[in-house]
């Protein structure tokens, strides 16, 4: 599963299927589960942490063949858009400037794809893929698909708040008229404030921990002197407290290590717990 995983750890999985419709992702899924089947989505694995052991079962990727992009309607000023979940963000950001359509401005530099971002309701500069839903299509825990329309899903802080067995399918973005030139330049701006607080480079998988109510971990992780902490393979970056970079031979075992260093470390320092925000693939409890 490391090739599968931004990170670079893992073991092996039972399967890796790539499923290109949403009816494969029906049956598939359906049938996996009928079978008695343990089964998984991912994206880009831009957020996974897969344990050396692997995964016993099926790793469905929603990937470049499960990612059209389908402009529904104009209505005024809002244009909305119909995407399935194995897009890339970078790619819609592109098709979006190329229209020049406001709104997805603050995907830039985020890795993964539509579907990933939806499920962690990902964000950055005070703005969340909440901001930009108008509704999703689910295949539900019971091998149901329904739609949900933005009020009707329970957005939080990195969740969309659907049981851990619902599927993205695809969302309906709502997005503005703009001007491409702005709006490329405001990207640019970004992506180099990005860069200059980002581990580029080194295999990683963005920010660990959940930012605590009220705080920032990797602010809370910097000032506990953390920065550059390593366990075999696995560091803390020097660019980014709240990210843990593989320097080049780490195991999951490694990371997850790290990280209980660091969380008891804060804890002890701070008073705070943090939580974290990488998905874990792993039958070991993070507790």
């Amino acid at each position: 599963m490391a090739d599968y995983c931004t990170l670079k750890v893992g073991g092996e999985a039972w399967a890796v299927l790539a499923p290109t419709d949403s009816d494969s992702i029906v049956r598939i899924t359906n049938g996996l589960s009928a079978e008695g089947f343990a089964w998984r989505v991912i994206g880009q694995g831009s957020n996974l942490l897969v344990p050396d052991e692997g995964y016993h079962g099926a790793i469905l990727v929603m990937g470049s063949g499960y990612g059209a992009i389908r402009m529904v309607n104009e209505a005024g000023e809002a244009v909305r858009l119909e995407v399935e979940a194995g897009c890339r963000l970078g790619r819609l950001l592109n098709w979006s400037l190329e229209k020049g359509l406001a709104g997805l401005e603050f995907v830039v530099g985020i890795p993964g794809t539509l579907g990933g971002a939806v499920v962690m309701n990902a964000g950055a500069i005070g703005r969340e893929m909440k901001d930009v839903i108008d509704l999703v299509t689910i295949l539900d825990g019971a091998g149901e698909v329904h739609t949900r329309t933005q009020d009707q899903l329970s957005f939080t802080y990195r969740s969309w708040g659907e049981p851990p067995e619902s599927i993205l399918l695809s969302a309906r973005l709502v997005l503005d008229q703009g001007d491409g030139d702005q709006l490329r330049e405001t990207c640019r701006e970004l992506m180099r404030a990005r860069r200059g607080r980002q581990p580029w480079g080194m295999a990683n998988a963005g920010s660990i921990f959940k930012n605590p109510p009220g705080g920032y971990a990797g602010k809370l992780i910097e000032t506990t002197g953390l920065k550059g902490l390593q366990v075999g393979g696995a560091m803390v970056s020097e660019e980014h407290a709240n990210v843990i970079v593989n320097t080049g031979k780490a195991t999951a075992t490694d990371v997850i290590t790290l990280m209980h260093e660091v969380r008891d470390q804060v804890l002890t320092r701070h008073g705070i717990s943090l939580e974290p925000e990488i998905h874990m693939l792993t039958v070991r409890p993070w507790e």
